[in-house]
């Protein structure tokens, strides 16, 4: 997700001017005003002056990080990303780049006396240099499309990039080359749009060229000119998916050369490798000969599902990888698998640890660390390659989203649910946490947080579920205070202990409201049968344990369970409309972001239909498939009758993953009931809302129909 989230961030801030016409620098102020620290109260308008910091990468020698930076001017309506270096001991922080252009994506040479990054200040998005200390800035390549992404090899002499190459022609002008004014696009099969794009024949390729004293130069598309698939995957694009071997003479990536239905419905990725000298490719997962091109005899092809983020030993002797076992279940266990470039033999390192894998990082040639989801926080953990015995390094109610390391030591990027990313040092010998920086000091130290209580509610079978309760600043025991249950998207998206600039639950506490954030059924964290649960049965438990969490919350003396208002995004939209035919008079009001609402034209409406395949259970028409027909059966669409309260409802016009025509008809059945609705819908925004003034307007709808019809509720 990250990388969606980036190249959504770059989109919303604009491209740079080039550099004989610089643009002035966008004006940043972040300071609060003194009628802000006055009320220390966390609002909208505090949020987004707050500096977001991520990408953090050690250099070589342990002794600095490198990090990138975005900072926003809502009345421009757009944000400018910085590079910063801070020096671990002294924790001095310098930065790089001005406030002119976007530069990000930071890597240390292999001496650590250069920072390659990508920057957009030449007008198009390129690859540039500079020195640690600042300044000297060079630009490496000077292609004629946009670099995505980009590798330079540990000995310097090659480099990956990732740029969109015209594959197909989809567009009705290319097809019908005399009607150039003609505006359709034309498919003879599924993809024709994905997450928030449509398929224009574009796709992005990783090229290998040469690199050296006169910069980055064209390299061969490793995909070939006619692959009509993404790598990295879509849609997220992170770069994480591709990886040099130490000696730099070879490069593991990611891909999934599937087209049309097949590529819809499933997950089956594989992990490729490229020699650069023979410019031949192998497939590790199914594996063939390099010069026949015939399976390798006694190799296993069970790996069905999505194999993602190679990365190689020290001695280039194995790779490691991550690897989903069920076809078309994106939210299958992710197990940290080890192959032996040898022998070719895999081996799954977490097969005794029942928790997903992510962020994998070597340390040495027989310790894997990795992050993994445990108990609705993110810790660092470690496994040896010889006995696959997994360690839990880091401990506290926290999530750590990423790290790097170098010279022996770890710096994590950690957060909570009161405070935004940061940087820490972790020890590697004992999991210690020390706090490097500081970024948005000056809003903690003037910005109260309410308390976050870790609770735990006995659930309708009998099981024990995490609930993040989250108290008002100034919390008062004696008084009574509207109470919001909080319904989490994905469907398997964990409720950590983290922070989120978009369902920031500590912005809703802020403004007087009690939040109730439960990790219902179908969260990871908790082991792959609690997260496995809901397939199938999304009107089910996990519905009840909602229920669960809020009603032991509203049975505490300070809950008012008469102005109770119910939230949620996608699954958690989902969740909205299902309980609004259900609640039995519990909720005020509801909020819906954009959410699924009718079953069976979500089915028609949305891409990636192995997600529906596996979560419903198959398409509406198998008659004869018991958990597809009782998923449909149990669509919110037909439960429109037991709607008694008013709703709010969100959507995004570029939502192609669940398309806004399901907000329409939701809104469409609240008001020709007669229910109170309000649509608020965003035409430059997809699932999500990143721009700074759609955000702000988000805010105040969303506050505004809690505060009248829950807060002001009678």
């Amino acid at each position: 997700m990250k990388k969606i989230i980036l190249m959504m961030a770059i989109a919303a801030m604009g491209l740079g001017a080039c550099d004989r016409q610089r643009p002035e620098p966008l004006k940043i102020d972040n300071a609060l005003t003194a009628e802000e620290i006055a009320a220390g109260r966390f609002t909208p308008e505090v949020m987004w002056k707050m500096s977001r910091a991520g990408g953090a990468v050690l250099s070589p020698d342990g002794k600095r990080f490198v990090y990138q930076q975005t900072d926003y001017n809502m009345t421009e309506n757009r944000g400018v990303t910085t590079l910063w270096v801070e020096e671990l001991d002294t924790k001095a922080t310098t930065r790089l780049t001005d406030l002119t252009s976007n530069s990000l994506a930071p890597r240390w040479s292999a001496d650590g006396q250069k920072i390659y990054f990508l920057s957009d200040r030449s007008g198009s998005m390129q690859v540039w240099e500079m020195a640690p200390a600042g300044g000297d800035a060079r630009q490496l390549s000077d292609f004629g499309r946009d670099v995505e992404g980009f590798g330079i090899s540990p000995r310097g002499d090659k480099a990956w990039y990732v740029q969109r190459v015209q594959v197909a022609a989809r567009r009705s002008a290319d097809i019908h080359k005399d009607m150039d004014k003609s505006k359709a696009r034309i498919y003879d099969d599924l993809m024709a749009r994905h997450w928030d794009y449509w398929d224009e024949g574009e796709y992005l390729h990783i090229f290998v060229g040469d690199f050296g004293p006169d910069g980055l130069k064209e390299g061969r598309d490793i995909l070939g000119a006619d692959a009509a698939w993404d790598a990295p995957l879509a849609p997220y694009f992170d770069m994480a998916e591709i990886a040099w071997n130490h000696a730099g003479t070879m490069l593991a990536y990611t891909c999934k050369p599937l087209t049309g239905t097949a590529y819809a419905v499933s997950t089956d990725s594989d992990i490729f490798v490229y020699d650069v000298a023979s410019q031949q490719t192998q497939n590790i997962c199914k594996p063939t000969n390099f010069n026949t091109g015939e399976p390798v005899e006694g190799l296993r092809d069970n790996l069905p599902g999505y194999d993602k983020y190679p990365v190689w030993s020290p001695d280039d002797s194995k790779i490691a990888f991550l690897s989903q076992q069920r076809a078309g279940n994106e939210s299958d266990k992710a197990r940290l698998f080890l192959y032996d470039c040898a022998t070719t033999e895999m081996r799954d390192l977490t097969a005794d640890f029942d928790y997903n894998a992510m962020n994998v990082v070597w340390a040495g040639n027989d310790e894997l660390r990795f992050i993994a989801p445990i108990e609705a926080t993110h810790q660092i953990c470690r496994v040896a390659t010889v006995d696959g015995e997994v360690e839990v390094l880091t401990e506290g109610d926290h999530d750590i989203n990423a790290f790097t390391t170098g010279g022996g030591r770890i710096v994590a990027e950690l957060c909570t649910i009161s405070s935004a990313p940061e940087f820490y040092e972790v020890n590697p010998a004992d999991g210690t946490l020390t706090q490097l920086s500081g970024i948005n000091k000056a809003i903690y130290e003037n910005i109260r947080m309410g308390e976050v209580q870790k609770r735990w509610v006995r659930t309708t079978d009998g099981k024990q579920m995490l609930t993040w309760v989250i108290l008002p600043p100034d919390f008062d025991p004696a008084k009574k205070y509207p109470t919001l249950l909080y319904c989490q998207g994905g469907p398997q998206n964990v409720v950590s202990n983290g922070w989120s600039y978009r369902w920031n639950y500590q912005l809703m506490a802020a403004q007087g409201y009690i939040v109730v954030a439960p990790n219902r059924r179908g969260l990871p964290s908790f082991g792959q049968e609690w997260l496995d649960q809901i397939s199938g049965d999304y009107s089910g438990q996990n519905i009840r344990d909602y229920l669960s969490a809020i009603d032991d919350v509203a049975r505490e003396p300070w809950a008012d369970e008469e102005r109770m208002g119910c939230v949620g995004a996608s699954y958690g939209g989902y969740s909205v409309f299902f309980l609004a035919g259900c609640h039995e008079k519990r909720f005020k009001a509801f909020i819906a972001h954009c959410g699924i609402f009718n079953f069976e034209s979500m089915y028609g409406e949305t891409e990636e239909l192995f997600f529906i395949n596996n979560d419903y259970g198959g398409p509406y028409w198998e008659k004869e498939n018991a958990t597809a027909q009782r998923s449909y059966a149990n669509s919110p669409h037909k439960f429109v009758t037991r709607w008694d309260t008013p709703i709010l409802i969100f959507t995004g016009e570029k939502d192609f993953r669940i398309p806004y025509t399901q907000s329409l008809e939701a809104f469409t059945a609240a008001r020709v009931r007669g229910i109170p609705a309000r649509l608020v819908e965003f035409e430059n925004e997809a699932h999500q809302v990143f721009k700074p003034q759609n955000s702000m307007v988000w805010n105040r709808e969303f506050f505004g129909w809690l505060d009248r019809y829950v807060k002001g509720a009678e």
